[in-house]
C-alpha cells in the first residue's frame, strides 16, 4: 500500500496528568506528527484538523480524509470536563470520519483505557464498522511510526507490535514535530502542554487512577524538554505549560525506600531557568499536578522548588492537588496520597510562597484542590468532612483557585473497576453536597481572590452567547469572565471585576469608553444601575472627564470620583 500524506484528527484528551483541549494541543499530536516526519514525510504531507474544525468545515476535512493515505485520530477523555468552547469527539464522530476514508485508519490515545462518555466502553467495544480500522493498545505514536516503513511504504500493520514508546523517541518527535501547531486553529494562542514524565513512582497506586497504566514515572532529561520547548517557540509558540506529570515535583527525585520520592530542587530550577532562557519572550508558563504527600514528607525541598516556580513562571499559576477526599476511612480504603492535615499544610505552604498578586492580576501561584467522589468506604459523613475541611480553609484565610469536583470514573484494570456503585447510590447527596461548596466555600473563596476593582489583564475573548461575551486568560484553569456585551472574539482585553458568581466573574473591558459602551456595560460600572446607565447613555459622547463629571452631576452619583478612573473618552 502506497502512503502519500496523513490527516491527524484531535479528538481532544483530558487525563489526570495531560490536557489537550483547545486553546491546548496535547503532546500526542506533536509526537505523532514528529513520528511522521521521521518516516520522511514533508511538513505539507502532514495535515491537521480538530474536531471543532471538522464541524466547522466538514467539506474542506471530508476531501482531505478521502485523499488521505492514513487517517489518524487521537482521543480519550479519562476525567472529562465541562469545556467553554471545545466539545470531544463522540463514537458516532469516529465512525463517520473513519466510514469517509478508503485508507489506513488508526485510533490511539487515553481512548485505549476506555471511553468515559460512553459508560466506561474501551475503544474496542465502540461498535466500529468501519474497515481497515486499527485501535492503538498502547502509545500511538510508537504504533504509526511502526506501521510505516518510509513515507511510500507500510508494515504488516496486523503484525505490528502494540508498545509503549522510549523518551529517547519522543526527544526526537517533539521537535520534529513542533511545526503542527501553526496548523491549530487557536494558533498563534495555543497553549502547549509539555510532559517532563509520566507513570507513577509510588509503590501502592490509588484505587481508581489510570496513570499507573503507564507504567514507573519515565523522566525525559531536562536539556530535552528544553529543546522541546526552543523548537516550539521557534514555530511561534508562546503559550506553556508543564502539565503532562503525577506530580511535577517528582521530576528526577530519588528513590529512598519509602512510598513517596526525594524531590530535587535543582533539577526544577534547571527546568524552568532553561526554558526562560530559550523562550524570553513567552507570555505564559504554568504547571499542573502536585502531590500533597510529596510536600508533606519533604517541605523543605518542596518551599525551594516553589519558590524557584513563583521565579520562573508567570502569574495566575495552579498546583492541583489530588486530595480526593478528606474522609481518613476513604483514603485508606484507597490508598490515596494524603491525610487531611497533610494538605492543609500544603495549602499553606503555597500559599505562603505564592499567594501575592501579579502583574496580570492574579495571584502568583495557588493550589488548587481535587475531589473524587464514589469511592470505596465512603458514606454520608464523607460529604461533611470534605464541606468542613473547605470551611477550615476557608476560615483560615487560605486561598484556594479552583475545587474540582466529580464523581469516580473506573475503567477495566483499576481497583474501582466493578465497586463504583457508590456514584448511584449518593447521587441526590453528592449534587446538594456540590451546590453547597458552590455557595457556601467557592463565591467567598472567589470574592477574596479577586476582589471588586480588580483589573485582570490579556484576557481573551472566546464565546458571544447572546449579549454576553465570555474571556479568559490563557493559562491553568483560568478564571471565566462574563461581560454583558458581545465581545471582539479572538482579542485580549484587560477587564475590571464588577462582580461574582460562584465560579466565574462579572467584568467590563478596562478601561471602559463610556462614548461608546452600550448601556449594558455601563450599568456594571460602580454604584450604577440600568436607569443611571440608560441616563449616561443619553448625554455621550463627553469630552472627557470634567465634562462627564459636570453633565452627570445632576445624577447626584455617590461615586463619581471612583468612576473615572474606569472610564476613557474616545472623540470622532
Amino acid at each position: 500500500m502506497t502512503i502519500n500524506n496523513a490527516m491527524i484528527i484531535d479528538g481532544y484528551v483530558d487525563e489526570p496528568a495531560c490536557f489537550g483541549v483547545p486553546p491546548y494541543i496535547s503532546p500526542y499530536i506533536r509526537y505523532i506528527a514528529g513520528a511522521l516526519r521521521e518516516r520522511k514525510f514533508e511538513e505539507e504531507e502532514i495535515h491537521y484538523f480538530t474536531i471543532d474544525s471538522v464541524r466547522a468545515d466538514p467539506h474542506t476535512a471530508e476531501e482531505l480524509i478521502k485523499k488521505a493515505d492514513i487517517v489518524i485520530i487521537v482521543a480519550g477523555m479519562t476525567v472529562p470536563g465541562k469545556y467553554l468552547r471545545s466539545t470531544p469527539i463522540s463514537p458516532g464522530e469516529i465512525e463517520s470520519i473513519f466510514s469517509a476514508s478508503p485508507g489506513l485508519k488508526v485510533l490511539g490515545g487515553p481512548i485505549r483505557l476506555g471511553f468515559s462518555y460512553e459508560g466506561g466502553k474501551t475503544a474496542r467495544s465502540l461498535g466500529i464498522q468501519a474497515e481497515n480500522v486499527h485501535a492503538s493498545q498502547a502509545d500511538i505514536e510508537a504504533f504509526v511510526f511502526d506501521i510505516l516503513e518510509n513515507s511510500s511504504t507500510m508494515r504488516d500493520v496486523d503484525n505490528c507490535i502494540h508498545r509503549f514508546r522510549s523518551v529517547k523517541e519522543i526527544g526526537r518527535w517533539s521537535t520534529k514535530g513542533a511545526f503542527i501547531i501553526k496548523k491549530h486553529p487557536d494558533y498563534p494562542n495555543v497553549v502547549c502542554e509539555l510532559e517532563t514524565y509520566r507513570g507513577c513512582g509510588r509503590k501502592v497506586h490509588c484505587s481508581f487512577c489510570t496513570e499507573p497504566f503507564y507504567g514507573a514515572s519515565d523522566y525525559r532529561p531536562v536539556d530535552e524538554v528544553i529543546q522541546e520547548v526552543a523548537r516550539l517557540y521557534d514555530h511561534g509558540a508562546r503559550f506553556f505549560r508543564i502539565g503532562r506529570q503525577p506530580d511535577i515535583l517528582s521530576y528526577h527525585a530519588r528513590d529512598t525506600g519509602s512510598d513517596i520520592l526525594q524531590p530535587d530542587p535543582e533539577v526544577l530550577l534547571s527546568l524552568y531557568r532553561g526554558i526562560r532562557i530559550v523562550a524570553p519572550e513567552l507570555r505564559v508558563l504554568h504547571m499542573d499536578n502536585a502531590n500533597p504527600a510529596t510536600i508533606s514528607s519533604y517541605p523543605e525541598q518542596c518551599r525551594e522548588i516553589f519558590k524557584t516556580i513563583v521565579q520562573y513562571h508567570t502569574p495566575g499559576d495552579v498546583a492541583a492537588l489530588g486530595m480526593e477526599s478528606a474522609d481518613p476511612e476513604v483514603i485508606r480504603a484507597n490508598d490515596l496520597k494524603a491525610m487531611p492535615e497533610e494538605v492543609f499544610e500544603a495549602i499553606r505552604m503555597i500559599n505562603e510562597v505564592g499567594r501575592a498578586r501579579g502583574v496580570n492580576g492574579m495571584p502568583e501561584l495557588l493550589p488548587g484542590l481535587n475531589f473524587v467522589h464514589g469511592l470505596k468506604g465512603e458514606t454520608k459523613k464523607t460529604f461533611q468532612l470534605n464541606q468542613d475541611f473547605l470551611r477550615k480553609v476557608l476560615d483560615a484565610d487560605l486561598l484556594l483557585r479552583r475545587i474540582n469536583i466529580r464523581q469516580v470514573m473506573a475503567f477495566p484494570g483499576t481497583e474501582m473497576y466493578g465497586n463504583d456503585e457508590l456514584v448511584t447510590k449518593n447521587k441526590r447527596v453528592f449534587l446538594n453536597y456540590k451546590e453547597n461548596i458552590r455557595k457556601d466555600i467557592d463565591l467567598p473563596m472567589l470574592r477574596k481572590l479577586v476582589p471588586l476593582g480588580t483589573v485582570l489583564k490579556e484576557v481573551l475573548c472566546e464565546v458571544n452567547d447572546g449579549n454576553i461575551g465570555f474571556a479568559r486568560q490563557i493559562g491553568s484553569y483560568p478564571l471565566l469572565a462574563g461581560i454583558p456585551a458581545q465581545m471582539p472574539l479572538g482579542e485580549f482585553i484587560d477587564v475590571v471585576v464588577t462582580g461574582h458568581g460562584h465560579r466565574s466573574i462579572t467584568g467590563v473591558p478596562f478601561p471602559l469608553d463610556i462614548n461608546t459602551a452600550p448601556a449594558s456595560l455601563i450599568r456594571e460600572l460602580p454604584g450604577l444601575g440600568k436607569n443611571q446607565a440608560v441616563a449616561i447613555k443619553s448625554m455621550t459622547p463627553f469630552s472627557g472627564i470634567e465634562d462627564f463629571l459636570k453633565r452627570t452631576d445632576q445624577m447626584k452619583l455617590n461615586n463619581a470620583e471612583v468612576l473615572k478612573d474606569y472610564l476613557i473618552f474616545s472623540q470622532k
